[in-house]
């Protein structure tokens, strides 16, 4: 059929694959909760649709318009905002509940990509510079004054969007360096890992001496990375210290194990690994798992989903869900890098790398190899807000690819 011509089959098929699993895991966990994710879903199949029949341009044109939208919502979340959990980032109107901050990431990556693709974008120049850091840093501030510490991490994917446009690779590699001096400064005596900036430092300059330009500027830069690297090294257990009890617990969990907070954060933790454990090679079938039937994992249907999977599916369920994924998000990356145009390019881009951050998140916070920050497993876990934003997002993206395969141009 010629009207087909243009539709991506297998990243829709994915899609599908991934969400009609989703629902029987949540159905697994809990019956109603699956009903209603199955309800869910049959809205967000509905919403794709328009957006398929709808015109490509509209969301160029609209970006905008929805930027300041999802902006002006994460905004009155402080007075109106509903708490849940600890975290002010809910609306309730009666019993149906919206999570604000997964369409704005839509604005945002709607918002960046129309600006990248302006005729006077230049990522050399100052003013473009500054212009995506604003785009990207308006809404991310918001989120982090909710606090939701980890919705605003996943904002750091619009920066892999931005290195594919030519954003130095450096702003990374500073990133990984100030994240790895604070987290190891927590595990050892704050001075070694100041004598080892300063060394490892003082090696670096060394062997490249004769290319270094050695004006005021370029020592004055050196001289303070280095005392700031290691102000933060001695300063990290500080800051830990001043964190809420519930977000000191869960960094803490890494170093010292979920046992020593069996009781408080590392509850879920030590749950979620002993399900997964006990899953073995092929899992113990579908209903068949105690800890998932027990109910001993808090919020297993939303951010610990996967435990479910591991429990009920196995080693090779729970492998074969991550390929899917990783095909699934490679498939996305593929498709931005093929566009014609550059705005469903970057769109692609951010879709795809939103989709890898809470995807490598999430199965970490489930593994215990990173702090429980509450990231839902995308399609997966369980909620209404999240199923149709990322269904949105991808429908969008499906459109704008369809419209540019049959696209003349």
């Amino acid at each position: 059929m010629k009207w087909a011509e243009g539709i991506d089959k297998l990243g829709l098929g994915l899609y599908f694959l991934l969400c009609i699993f989703a629902i029987a895991n949540i159905y697994s966990v809990d019956q109603k909760l699956g009903e209603k994710q199955l309800i869910f879903f049959c809205i967000s199949l509905f919403v794709g649709l328009i957006i398929f029949v709808g015109r490509s341009k509209f969301f160029e044109n609209m970006s905008a318009i929805i930027y300041i939208g999802g902006v002006l919502l994460l905004i009155g979340l402080f007075p109106f905002g509903k708490e849940i959990l600890g975290q002010k980032n809910w609306y309730k109107f009666g019993s149906f509940t919206m999570q604000p901050v997964e369409f704005a990431k839509i604005g945002t990556a709607l918002m960046l990509a129309n600006y990248v693709s302006g005729p006077d974008f230049n990522l050399k120049v100052k003013k473009s510079l500054w212009t995506v850091l604003a785009i990207i840093g308006i809404p991310a501030a918001v989120v982090l004054a909710i606090p939701d510490v980890g919705s605003m991490l996943v904002f750091i994917a619009f920066f892999i969007a931005l290195y594919r446009e030519g954003l130095s690779g450096l702003l990374f590699g500073v990133g990984f360096v100030f994240a790895g001096v604070f987290l190891v400064s927590l595990a050892i005596p704050p001075v070694y890992v100041a004598l080892a900036v300063v060394v490892i430092a003082g090696i670096l300059i060394a062997m490249n001496y004769h290319r270094m330009s050695w004006d005021v500027i370029s020592i004055s830069g050196i001289a303070g990375s280095v005392l700031l690297l290691c102000g933060l090294a001695f300063g990290s257990p500080y800051i830990l210290e001043k964190l809420p009890k519930h977000q000191r617990e869960r960094i803490e969990v890494l170093y010292k194990g979920e046992k020593a907070f069996r009781d408080t954060s590392g509850y879920n933790l030590l749950y979620s690994k002993t399900a997964i454990g006990s899953g073995g090679l092929l899992g113990k079938g579908y209903r068949e798992g105690s800890v998932t039937q027990g109910k001993f994992v808090p919020e297993q249907e939303t951010d610990y989903i996967f435990c479910t999977v591991g429990e009920e599916w196995g080693f090779i369920g729970s492998a074969v869900l991550v390929l899917c994924y990783m095909v699934y998000i490679g498939r996305i990356y593929y498709l931005a890098e093929q566009q014609k145009s550059t705005f469903n390019r970057v769109f692609g881009y951010c879709l795809a790398s939103i989709l890898m951050m809470h995807f490598t998140i999430n199965l970490g916070m489930v593994m215990g190899l990173f702090p429980t920050v509450g990231i839902p497993l995308p399609y997966f876990s369980y909620g209404g807000s999240s199923l149709l934003a990322f269904s949105m997002m991808t429908f969008i993206f499906f459109k704008l690819n369809y419209s540019d395969k049959n696209s003349l141009v």
